[in-house]
């Protein structure tokens, strides 16, 4: 281990910032003032540089605009092809046969989070969130699931249960068991049951909290979901009249609406056989990571291009610009708050602090947020079941640069020293660091790819992020007294 490493007064501008943060959003403001002004006073306390530290202000957002707008990019596309399919009348027939299994919302909230859970352990939520969102989603909104607990449910079954074991691709537990020390077969087995742990934990406390707002399986809860604005809160389920539901049944583009519900599900179902073909034949070329990501957006537009053109060939050019705008609009209001909270965080992550600061490219760059949770350590009382809540509490501070995946190598580190010192399996330690950097990184930070879950959901991504906190951090405790106690 390391020698901890020397505090500055930037890194307690920076923690003072993160608890302000927090604070906030625990009382259920807005967050992006107090960010702008963390910004402010953080890029003052490292550069000493009043310009630069103003200069930081607008620095940050572009920075966290070019690190995120992979997912801006998605949620527009989507957006945007659901828009085209909405005209052509395909959304409604195309979710009528999930209607058979998804009778109401409370099956519309298992059968949702168990795709979710296996799309996203074979193929990462990247690639995964914008499948579901355009062939289950709409089903499971019908069948009377509110929009908030269909979020809840993705996110707590694919970004986080799924995400955080990684237990088909071993991304996650590679990186852990390496910076421990251990066997990587240790940590992904273990990560595994943790990981059922915190979801099982999450998923049911999701839906006691949500469940007394499911409404009666109609078409019309579709439509009124299609036609929500995000920033203008009305209510989701508001009702919408049965003409409207007929007059989407009878429109003059009921022919093609019909091919396209057909269509849709089996595109994208192609999509995803052509990313599972490297796990079912050896040798066989497929889709993964950012490729696979890029193939479902890329999917997306060009059935996008074909529905505007059924709807109307002679209008097509301006159909396909107007719903690709209409998705970009909704793509910033979704997540164009999240932009400056992102700029702050990421100042104390060491890949992408220096572009905020100003720093000239190729020079270091402090990394605030991970010397951090090293000086933590020393803090921390050495036994097992101290070490493991101070590596739980380490992972999860680790975690709020939205990755997840990036504070891994720090919390193996810290499990391989602490598991060593106080005799404790340095697997186990290993897991329960994971738990707490990838569930927070994915479930608790609105800058991550949680951000896409809203926006497809259409709900506020802070509304969502106070809504999981709970269920999620209890299902973490769970894990790690689970964790200390059987291991």
């Amino acid at each position: 281990m390391t020698a901890a490493p020397s505090l500055t007064a930037a890194h307690w501008v920076y923690l003072v910032g993160v608890v302000v943060i927090i604070l906030t959003m625990v009382r259920r403001a807005n967050v992006v003032a107090p960010a702008i002004a963390a910004t402010f006073c953080t890029a003052l306390a490292l550069t000493g540089d009043f310009p630069r530290a103003v200069e930081a202000l607008f620095l940050g957002p572009l920075t966290a605009a070019r690190e995120l707008f992979n997912i801006f990019l998605v949620i527009a596309l989507m957006t945007g092809f659901m828009n085209a399919l909405r005209v052509l009348g395909a959304d409604i027939r195309m979710v009528r046969p999930f209607r058979r299994v998804m009778i109401n919302g409370h099956a519309g909230y298992f059968i949702l989070g168990a795709v979710s859970y296996a799309m996203s352990l074979f193929f990462w939520p990247t690639p995964s969130v914008p499948l579901i969102a355009g062939i289950l989603l709409p089903a499971a909104i019908a069948s009377g699931l509110p929009p908030m607990g269909a979020a809840m449910c993705i996110a707590i079954a694919g970004l986080g249960t799924a995400l955080s074991s990684d237990y088909v691709i071993k991304v996650g537990p590679g990186i852990t068991a390496k910076a421990a020390g251990v066997a990587m077969t240790d940590v992904a087995d273990k990560g595994l049951v943790l990981s059922l742990i915190v979801g099982g934990v999450a998923f049911l406390l999701a839906y006691l909290q949500i469940r007394r707002t499911f409404v009666r399986p109609d078409a019309g809860n579709l439509l009124a979901w299609e036609a929500l604005a995000l920033d203008a809160g009305a209510s989701p389920h508001a009702p919408v009249p049965a003409r409207a539901v007929e007059e989407a049944d009878d429109s003059r583009h009921a022919p093609w609406g019909q091919v396209f519900a057909i269509l849709t599900p089996a595109v994208f179902a192609a999509v995803v056989i052509y990313m599972v073909l490297p796990h079912l034949v050896p040798g066989m070329k497929g889709a993964g990571g950012a490729a696979a990501a890029a193939l479902v957006g890329g999917t997306a537009a060009a059935l996008l291009l074909l529905a505007t053109a059924a709807a109307g060939p002679r209008d097509v050019c301006r159909a396909v610009a107007a719903h690709i705008t209409e998705g970009f609009v909704f793509a910033f209001r979704a997540m164009g708050s999240v932009l400056s909270i992102a700029g702050f965080f990421f100042i104390g992550v060491a890949n992408t602090a220096g572009p905020i600061i100003g720093l000239p490219a190729g020079a270091p760059a402090p990394g605030l947020l991970a010397e951090l949770v090293r000086a933590g350590e020393a803090w921390t009382p050495h036994n097992p079941f101290f070490a493991a809540f101070g590596i739980l509490l380490s992972g999860m501070i680790s975690g709020i640069d939205g990755s997840g995946f990036a504070g891994l190598p720090l919390t193996g580190a810290l499990a391989g020293a602490l598991g060593r010192s106080v005799g404790m399996d340095v697997s186990t330690l290993a897991a329960v660091g994971q738990m707490g950097a990838v569930w927070t990184g994915k479930t608790l930070c609105a800058w991550s790819a949680l951000a896409a879950v809203a926006g497809f959901s259409r709900v506020a991504v802070l509304e969502l992020v106070r809504r999981l906190l709970p269920p999620v951090v209890c299902g973490l405790v769970v894990a790690t007294l689970f964790a200390v106690a059987w291991w």
